[in-house]
This record gives structure tokens, sequence and C-alpha cells, in this order.
């Protein structure tokens, strides 16, 4: 890993999360000096996230940009998550951040891996067969909604609230649903983020998972992100359980990163 990467990708993800709040009907984003704000204002906390814009040596770099963030998010009756990478914090930050983000409601929640990719490896193994549809409708938005709800575990309103709104899907967004039998399976979504494809909203029912959908259908947005966007180099945040297939497509690995969450006002 280097410096370049490991900002990279923190950059990655703050502007992701900026083109989800952006593309929300109620969503803001607010960049203040010691935190970036990306503000969904939906029910679903990880939509409301707030980042570090630099890495801190001291607490109390910490404690204000913590601060500032829960003091705009108290404003509304949502849950919220604040996410960093260990990378960014000094080594005696780093020791006491759990504790500090404690002192704000806000507990570990998802760990993460950041990962990048000039170029994909070839398939290991045949690809899954399945019917790719562009999500070009409310149908698309909703498959893209419901089967990434479904994997967190989350009401399908809940999904749809954060997931489904047209704004997410304009001219920075390519994204596809791969339907087994006529009925959605597994998603994925590519996000030009400062000349860069930004995978997300990579999820895939449990019934279809360990079959090769999720590669399918992620190569085969990738290849529409290509031909629109003229991009290869993707950066992407994969969970523990999506790691080893990002690994073997070609992804390697450059940070990690902890999103801590905060309850809603009425939990």
């Amino acid at each position: 890993m280097s410096r370049a990467e490991i900002d990279e990708s923190h950059a990655q993800f703050r502007g992701a999360w900026r083109l989800f709040a952006l593309g929300l009907p109620g969503g803001e984003v607010v960049e203040r000096a010691d935190v970036f704000i990306t503000a969904g204002h939906v029910t679903w906390s990880l939509m409301n996230m707030a980042f570090l814009t630099r890495p801190v040596e001291t607490e109390a770099e910490l404690e204000r940009a913590v601060d500032s963030a829960a003091r705009y998010f108290a404003q509304g009756p949502h849950g919220w998550a604040f996410t960093l990478t260990p990378d960014w914090l000094s080594p005696r930050v780093r020791e006491k951040a759990d504790a500090l983000l404690a002192s704000w409601g806000l507990k570990p929640g998802m760990l993460t891996t950041g990962m990048v990719a000039d170029r994909l490896r070839e398939p290991v193994r045949p690809l899954a067969s399945l019917d790719l549809r562009p999500v070009r409708d409310e149908w698309g938005r909703n498959a893209i909604a419901d089967v990434n709800s479904s994997s967190y575990d989350m009401p399908q309103a809940m999904g749809r609230e954060a997931l489904a709104a047209p704004g997410i899907y304009g001219p920075e967004c390519r994204a596809f649903v791969g339907c087994h039998d006529g009925a959605p399976a597994t998603t994925t979504a590519a996000l030009r983020v400062d000349g860069i494809v930004y995978i997300a909203l990579v999820a895939t029912l449990a019934e279809h998972r360990r079959q090769g959908a999720a590669e399918t259908v992620l190569r085969r947005t990738l290849e529409e992100a290509k031909r629109a966007w003229g991009l290869e180099r993707t950066v992407l945040h994969a969970t523990a359980a999506g790691a080893p297939v990002y690994r073997r497509m070609g992804y390697r690995d450059v940070t990690t990163f902890c999103s801590y969450f905060a309850p809603a006002k009425e939990a």
C-alpha cells in the first residue's frame, strides 16, 4: 500500500457517499474544515455518513470532527455513522478512538477493506448464467434496494427509502441486476468518482451465493463503465465475506475502514 492509495481510498468512499446523498430527495452534503458530511436524511443510518477530511494527529482534532458531525445529525431523528481508516490516525489517537467515539454514542459496527484494481484478471471459473438487466426504471431501482436490504437484514421499506431514489441512478451511475428465473438475485452499481470507477451496492440473495453470481454482475457492470466512461481503475470497500471474491478477481488490499454507528433518537 502507499499513502497516495490510502488517501485515494478515503476520497472514493467520501465521493461515492456524496453521490448517494445528493441523489436522495432530502439529501445534503456539508463540507467543513474537520468533517465531510453526506446526509441522506433517511432511516438507514449507513446512508447518513460523516468522514474525516484529513489525517489527524491529536485527540482534539478527532474530537472536533466527531462533535461537528454529532451536532449536525442531532438536528434530525435518524441514526448516523462516522467512518474512518486507522491509517489516518496517529498511533496515540488510534488506541483511544473507540473510547472517544463512544462518548458520542458511536459504536463500531462495520469493518471494510479498501481495495483497488487497475484491471481485472480473467475469470478462473465459468461465470454464472444470469439475465443481466441494466437499472433504468422503478423495477430496477427497487430490485437493487430489495436485494441490498435483504443482504443487510433491513426492512424492505427502509432499503427502498435509501436506495431506490431515481436521483442515485443518474449519469454518474451504471447499475445492473442479475436475475435468475426472472427474479432479482444479485446487484452491482458503478459510480464515477473523480475519474475512477467506484463499485457499490454489491449484494446477492442468500440462496444464490457461492455460485459466481456477484462476480458475473460485477464484471458486466465494469464493462459498461469502461464503455461509457473509458475508465478501468476501480475502487471498492469490501466486507469480510466479499473480500476473497474481489482478490480472486484482481483487487488488492489498500487499507481498512471502520464505520461507527449512533442510533436514531427514538431508539
